[in-house]
């Protein structure tokens, strides 16, 4: 673990955010009795599919930020709170969440991000599953079938049809159904650059997240780097070496990085939940 705080001051000693995630193995039980799509001030879709969301799915895929009741959701505020005063402070819009290796919990902390920014009271959010190797974000969210980006990609549905509000306001998600052939070749396709663009202009005020793949191993990431505004880096805690973290950052240009996350850090805490 000190070998991976050194390497993430060395890269960016003033950079870094962090927010709780808690035990890869542990499940919240409790089923919230508040769900944020209470809130007062109410958004009426009218052309993107509304679904609601299974609140003890969430639970036990460690997606807290939709109850504003569960009080683990509040480090991921305060990570939001980092991070919109980052993006606002250079006036980005676009973010991508990526991380060294497989297995660092980019997906659980990009939804839960997500969700806290979309539970800020002046920005609307975006969330674009762009882990074309191993889409997760649906699985994660539980979202029952329907247009994704895998139809956005082939030509066969708009990005307005792929859109889902999962029941919050100020929350779309563009999902991935499916693993998408030759993802490189895609990502770094005139089609894609076409997209990014495309959901860039829909809403000016709105924050775009593209979860994407790890960096290490693939160049998918490398390409979508070249997209994007800024970048979120979330290291797990004992899975990423010193010299895997070191050549993380090497791809990434330290003007872009927004921070770095811990993620499954262990808490002194007695709740059992790993956080920061």
């Amino acid at each position: 673990m000190e070998k991976i705080k050194k390497a993430i001051e060395e890269s960016k000693r003033n950079q870094v955010a962090t927010s709780p995630v808690e035990n890869e193995q542990a499940v919240v039980s409790s089923k919230p009795s508040t769900t944020a799509a209470q809130n007062t001030s109410s958004i009426v879709y009218e052309q993107t599919r509304v679904v609601e969301l299974d609140p003890e799915h969430l639970a036990k895929n460690r997606i807290v930020s939709f109850n504003k009741n569960d009080h683990l959701s509040l480090g991921f505020d305060i990570l939001r709170t980092q991070v919109i005063s980052k993006m606002q402070e250079n006036g980005w819009r676009t973010m991508a969440i990526t991380s060294p290796t497989q297995g660092c919990g980019k997906t659980v902390v990009s939804i839960n991000l997500a969700m806290s920014i979309a539970h800020h009271t002046d920005t609307t959010t975006m969330l674009v599953d762009f882990d074309l190797r191993r889409p997760s974000i649906k699985k994660y969210l539980g979202l029952p079938s329907g247009p994704s980006l895998n139809d956005v990609l082939s030509g066969d549905a708009s990005v307005q049809d792929a859109l889902v509000n999962p029941g919050l306001d100020r929350f779309v998600v563009l999902p991935t159904s499916m693993p998408v052939k030759h993802s490189s070749e895609m990502l770094s396709s005139q089609k894609v650059g076409n997209l990014v663009q495309e959901i860039r202009d829909r809403y000016a005020e709105r924050i775009i997240i593209f979860d994407l793949t790890p960096l290490l191993g693939t160049d998918d990431a490398m390409i979508m780097l070249q997209q994007v505004d800024c970048v979120l880096v979330v290291v797990g805690n004992g899975m990423v070496s010193n010299d895997q973290m070191t050549e993380t950052m090497r791809y990434i240009n330290p003007d872009k990085l927004v921070g770095t996350v811990l993620n499954k850090s262990e808490s002194k805490q007695s709740n059992g939940y790993y956080d920061y």
